[in-house]
């Protein structure tokens, strides 16, 4: 008998978490390369572990709970080795491919930041997209690119460009929710009282530009990695052309859905294009 038990049923834990939490995610994971599936499994069940703490453990102490969180990661990435098996398959894949720990200290002052504060300025919005968006990008980009440092320098600004664009098309879809559930407001000088369609249209152009650039870089990306990206990246693109198409007054009253049969398209039209070449 070997550990090689217990960290398969880690790897398996991550992948369940992935899977009853985003069914767009896991679906773009799928068409990665078989040898980067378990590794991007493990960082999204480690973000999203955290992501639960802050969000939804209303009754209990978070503030408790995100700090052990914190300092368990840690000692599991030094020691090897933890108990908790969305743990212990994320210290696999930080020690595998040698992740920075800046930017896991990173996400960790973004999550803590959700605990204590209601509404950001520019630079604390900034330093927020970074730490809960653009450093999960980078992590997810270590792991595409085995190791090749120069790549993963060439590929730096689109990952990061990709993961902001994510979380501020997350933003803008579950404006009033943040706003009536956790009393947030990510978006710096924004009154949800007084949300406009000049507000909207402003983040829009911000968010359109992530788009372009992360784009650019997905053209680079690895072959292993691309056409996984490519899925993830329109299905965020449509969610994002959805919530454009609409007044401002509706995003403050309902969540906007890409249903599955359109989520289905979405991946059999990337399909096409990736095998006519169209998106190299």
């Amino acid at each position: 008998m070997t550990i090689d038990l217990f960290h398969k049923v880690s790897y398996d834990c991550s992948r369940v978490v992935t899977e009853n939490y985003s069914t767009s995610f896991s679906s773009a994971i799928q068409l990665l390369h078989k040898d980067l599936r378990v590794p991007i499994y493990n960082i999204y069940g480690f973000v999203r572990f955290a992501d639960e703490i802050v969000d939804t453990f209303h009754q209990h102490n978070k503030i408790d709970l995100l700090d052990q969180f914190k300092t368990e990661t840690f000692s599991a990435i030094e020691k090897g080795i933890s108990l908790n098996p969305i743990l212990n398959s994320f210290q696999k894949t930080v020690n595998q491919f040698a992740i920075d720990l800046q930017l896991i200290h990173a996400f960790f002052k973004s999550m803590e930041s959700d605990l204590t504060q209601n509404n950001y300025d520019r630079q604390g919005y900034e330093e927020y997209i970074y730490g809960s968006a653009e450093v999960v990008g980078l992590m997810c980009l270590y792991v595409f690119c085995e190791g090749d440092a120069r790549q993963y320098e060439k590929l730096k600004s689109h990952a990061r460009a990709l993961g902001a664009a994510f979380q501020k098309v997350n933003f803008l879809r579950d404006i009033q929710y943040d706003f009536n559930d956790l009393s947030r407001l990510y978006f710096p000088g924004c009154d949800f009282h007084n949300f406009t369609e000049k507000d909207k249209v402003k983040i829009e152009e911000d968010i359109a530009l992530d788009f372009k650039n992360a784009y650019q870089g997905i053209l680079s990306l690895p072959i292993k990695a691309r056409f996984g990206v490519y899925v993830a990246y329109k299905y965020y693109y449509s969610l994002f052309k959805k919530i454009r198409a609409i007044h401002h007054k509706e995003i403050l009253r309902q969540r906007i859905r890409i249903p599955n049969y359109q989520k289905a398209f979405i991946i059999l039209r990337a399909s096409v294009k990736n095998g006519l070449r169209l998106i190299e």
